[in-house]
């Protein structure tokens, strides 16, 4: 079983700054990519960012030059820092990994953080 926690959500004002983590743990033998979603109220869940466990990144264009997407292979951690940030940046963020294991790889999803941008 594999677990994926987030952390550093909270209420921001608009031009300001945070990071996300997310931290796998479990039944672990490799992580491919790694991701940042999101899901605003009444709006689908989409792609912010994503990252290769080689370091390759691919980003959404209404975040391309305000978010960094970063990841610690030796901690199994994924980081998203957001710069900038508006008030249409407000969602549930959501770490998504591609779990490898001895026999099969497979998606998992962490529980989500909200992210509040306003004044």
């Amino acid at each position: 079983q594999v677990h994926l926690v987030e952390s550093g959500g909270g209420l921001v004002q608009p031009g300001g700054s945070l990071r996300l983590s997310c931290a796998a743990s479990g039944s672990i033998f490799s992580i491919n990519a790694m991701g940042w979603y999101r899901q605003a109220p009444g709006k689908k869940r989409e792609l912010v960012a994503v990252i290769s466990s080689g370091g390759s990144t691919n980003y959404a264009d209404s975040v391309k030059g305000r978010f960094t997407i970063s990841r610690d292979n030796a901690k199994n951690t994924v980081f998203l820092q957001m710069n900038s940030l508006k008030p249409e940046d407000t969602a549930v963020y959501y770490c998504n990994a591609n779990i490898g294991t001895a026999t099969i790889s497979f998606n998992t999803w962490g529980q989500g953080t909200l992210v509040t941008v306003s004044s």
